[in-house]
């Protein structure tokens, strides 16, 4: 690990929402092209359904009472696809979200109201509508800009044929840049430049494994923090990512493999491993219904990484590219609850996927992209003030943010852990079984102080510390309590 490796304290103090920009909000004030779909729609692969980032402007105040205070953007750059990883160009905010008056008046209207705005950076690879690669189309092998990709062959199999290029994935559409090429680097890092000086806070990094070059994303770690040092480097790295946060490339990553341990252990028996998918293969050991081995992973993570890096991770529990929590549950929002009450009290920084607060339900892309429903009465607004709960319990209280952690108990379906910092403790308890009560009462000399109460914070009842044991509270099967110093 680099010394100097620090990583932006705004973060450990974040509550994230993660928002597809063409599904979550439209606004009136846009006019729109005629074909699109229906809101309420199916999603399917290529259609659009008119969402924009005025319609997100206009929605803060729903962000900002739920607790969010961090907001990460799927591609809002110019493109021809609604999902927007088929990048035309870098440096224009999509006119179907609004253009780039939009995402202005979005980042005044965010940090009026201490909210970070965070955006997707697509840069291993771009489109066939990117100028470049177009220019190469056009010219052939006597375009300027031969050398920003890695061409084999004349004419371009660019719609039909076998790809004669380097893509992401075989796809024809998604050429790779060269990142050999010193014009290339220029380019990528002068569009990092550019839009945090216009007031992002931080870049998401779209599969940067795949550009297999730790000096590139060293040069554009550099590029960022000279800009702002307090802005926010986060990669999508679906395994093991000791590579990346050594201090010298990311802050952190999108902690898939906390993923995969919620999806084992809190989806259980109810796991549905079809909507999980080719994400089993990333991490199997993670998958477990079991809490003692479901503890020994989520404190493997901790020490895996350096603690800047740890305190600096995205956990996320579903995305954009994943079935939703809620449908690989089963449907079971008690599940999603215990779920989610691990995410927002584990280090790190907690990620919510626009509409699992409401219980919206989707399987694998595109289902999994569905557009959020604005009518209050198709939501679970029980769902939505849990989890409003627990962003409010995780800003109220820092130990939950910054303590440290520690397992106290994980056997069966039951885990307890707490969290502590300069004398300020918090007691977790998540009783997973659907059959069988837990009650409360484990040996704690050594880490409480005799005497110690402790109210429940999301529910009734408390606990206390005597002759060296914690006792007191009994959980109903799929529960769980919050136990914070005070009398219940």
């Amino acid at each position: 690990m680099t010394a100097s490796f620090i990583t932006p304290e705004w973060v450990q103090d974040a509550v994230f929402y993660q928002i597809f920009p063409d599904r979550f909000a439209a606004s009136p004030i846009l006019e729109k092209p005629n074909n699109l779909e229906a809101w309420d729609a199916p999603p399917t692969p290529h259609g659009f359904k008119g969402g924009d980032l005025l319609g997100v402007a206009e929605k803060l105040d729903y962000l900002q009472d739920l607790g969010v205070n961090a907001i990460y953007f799927t591609p809002v750059f110019q493109s021809a696809s609604n999902h927007r990883y088929h990048t035309h160009d870098y440096f224009r905010v999509d006119p179907l979200l609004g253009g780039d008056a939009a995402l202005r008046r979005l980042l005044k209207e965010a940090h009026r109201r201490g909210i970070k705005i965070v955006l997707d950076g697509v840069f291993n690879h771009a489109s066939r509508g990117f100028f470049q690669f177009n220019h190469i189309l056009e010219c052939g092998a006597q375009s300027p800009y031969l050398d920003w990709f890695r061409v084999k062959g004349f004419p371009l199999n660019a719609y039909q044929g076998k790809p004669n290029y380097d893509c992401w994935w075989g796809l024809a559409a998604l050429p790779e840049f060269n990142h050999q090429n010193p014009q290339v680097r220029r380019f990528i890092f002068d569009v990092a430049r550019y839009w945090l000086e216009q007031g992002i806070d931080g870049w998401r990094l779209d599969v940067p494994f795949c550009v297999d070059d730790d000096r590139f994303w060293q040069e554009f770690r550099q590029v960022v923090k000279q800009t702002n040092p307090d802005a926010y480097i986060t990669g999508e790295i679906p395994w093991d990512a000791e590579r990346w946060l050594q201090g010298d490339q990311f802050d952190g990553v999108m902690n898939y493999l906390l993923t995969y341990a919620c999806w084992g252990f809190f989806g259980g028996e109810k796991m549905d491993k079809e909507l999980v998918g080719h994400w089993y293969e990333h991490g199997p050991q993670y998958f477990t219904p079991q809490a003692d081995r479901f503890a020994e992973n989520v404190r493997a993570l901790l020490k895996k990484y350096p603690r800047p890096a740890v305190q600096s991770q995205l956990n996320l529990l579903d995305s954009h590219d994943t079935a939703r929590f809620l449908s690989i549950a089963g449907g079971d929002k008690r599940l999603q609850r215990l779920a989610a009450l691990f995410l927002f009290t584990y280090p790190g920084a907690p990620c919510i996927y626009y509409g699992d607060e409401i219980g919206l339900e989707g399987g694998k892309d595109p289902d999994c992209r569905r557009a959020f429903p604005w009518d209050e009465n198709r939501w679970d607004n029980d769902l939505r003030d849990f989890y409003r709960t627990l962003a409010g319990l995780r800003h109220q209280h820092a130990v939950l943010r910054h303590g440290s952690f520690e397992v106290l108990y994980a056997a069966g379906q039951v885990l307890v852990y707490l969290r502590q910092q300069e004398g300020e403790a918090a007691v977790i308890v998540i009783n997973r079984s659907a059959a069988a009560s837990f009650e409360l009462d484990l040996p704690v000399t050594d880490v409480l102080p005799e005497g110690m109460a402790f109210r429940n914070a999301i529910g009734q009842g408390g606990a206390a510390v005597g002759e060296g044991r914690l006792r007191g509270l009994t959980l109903p099967p799929l529960s769980a309590a919050v136990l914070l110093p005070g009398n219940g």
